[in-house]
């Protein structure tokens, strides 16, 4: 089924245009309260970081050592 809407350019790579896909999230700046989302192209490969706001109500995972 194909979507009806086609999405922001925001989350299109800016070298292909191929869709951007989240990857991980990442802590940037504690003092400002900030986190880096990492995004991966799904036809190129390229990565994007974008600084945002971190949100309090996300569920945090545990990492992989947490075990």
């Amino acid at each position: 089924m194909r979507a009806l809407v086609e999405p922001p350019p925001s989350s299109r790579c800016q070298d292909c245009g191929g869709e951007l896909r989240l990857k991980r999230i990442e802590s940037a700046n504690s003092t400002l309260d900030l986190d880096n989302e990492i995004f991966v192209c799904i036809k190129c490969g390229r990565e994007q970081a974008i600084a945002v706001n971190h949100n309090h109500s996300a569920r945090h995972t545990p990492g992989p050592k947490a075990a």
